[in-house]
């Protein structure tokens, strides 16, 4: 039942130009250098990638374009984060035909369901494509929670396969194990709490910071996975300040101005989101500029 995914998959960022438009090679270039830097698939058009700021056309043009450069080299998953259930079905069809290789799926978005529209959506949307599934389960972002009670009446649809947990409480790996066992793959979704899933069982990292930091995270997920504790708990603790930035509002701008200052991308945002400024940007400035000073990977080559 699983999906052999595992590891570090960025929520790659989606690149603009100066007018704000789609600046489709920079995407690309962002995509491609996370691969040679050794992630283990890409997220593409997550919340990172500003997937609800995107036209339906430009979403279909980015997948196409990541499949393109990916080339097969790792999966490419792609979110799928729609207003309305028909809407999401569509766009399912279409990323299976553009070559993906899965879907993160998220609960229809602005709508609260209860829990058997939220089965409803993922059940009918899962049924529209034969490509592998990560429901997304992000409670403080969406306000839905994917509980054990909607897993459970799921776990007979044979393409939803894993769980992205997003929520900042880490007894939910556990429970999860212990509900379901080995049927579906958990992948630890909010940054700050990365190293407590993968403990816990959490096969991978859907992880934010890796885009201005995939050394590191790479580091940190082979640390975990051949139970280097010590080593894991080092990269984890260089890390955090910045990872308790994916737990924020303004979490894409916090990532993008990352990726810039460490050369890797630019800040541009849609509204209504807007660069940081003022306090906020001197803030998270430092907070990086500390870090890349100070990195783990730099301090074992000098040693």
């Amino acid at each position: 039942m699983t999906t052999g995914w595992k590891g570090v998959f960025p929520a790659v960022t989606t690149q603009f130009n100066e007018d704000l438009s789609v600046d489709l090679s920079a995407t690309q270039r962002v995509q491609d250098a996370l691969v040679n830097d050794g992630v283990n698939g890409l997220i593409v058009m997550g919340t990172c990638g500003e997937n609800n700021s995107l036209d339906p056309d430009e979403k279909r043009t980015i997948l196409k374009a990541a499949v393109e450069v990916v080339n097969g080299r790792v999966p490419v998953v792609t979110g799928v984060s729609e207003f309305d259930t028909r809407r999401a079905v569509a766009y399912a069809r279409d990323a299976e035909k553009l070559g993906a290789d899965g879907l993160m799926l998220l609960p229809a978005m602005v709508y609260v369901p209860k829990p058997q529209e939220l089965i409803a959506h993922f059940r009918t949307v899962a049924e529209a494509t034969s490509l592998p599934i990560m429901l997304y389960n992000n409670p403080p972002a969406y306000r839905v929670n994917i509980g054990a009670d909607v897993l459970k009446v799921l776990a007979d649809v044979p393409n939803i396969k894993a769980v992205k947990e997003s929520a900042p409480d880490p007894r939910r790996f556990t429970d999860l194990i212990n509900e379901f066992g080995d049927r579906f793959d958990i992948f630890a979704g909010l940054d700050d709490v990365a190293l407590e899933g993968l403990m816990l069982g959490a096969k991978g990292w859907v992880s934010g910071l890796t885009s201005a930091f995939p050394e590191e995270s790479v580091q940190l997920v082979a640390a975990a996975d051949r139970g280097d504790w010590e080593e894991a708990r080092r990269i984890y603790r260089w890390f955090m300040p910045l990872l308790h930035l994916d737990a924020e509002h303004d979490l894409v701008q916090s990532i993008k101005l990352a990726e810039q200052i460490m050369g890797r991308g630019s800040e541009r945002v849609r509204l209504p989101r807007l660069p940081l400024s003022g306090a906020r940007r001197a803030e998270v400035t430092a907070m990086v500029e500390k870090a890349a000073a100070t990195r783990p990977s730099k301090a074992r080559q000098a040693a």
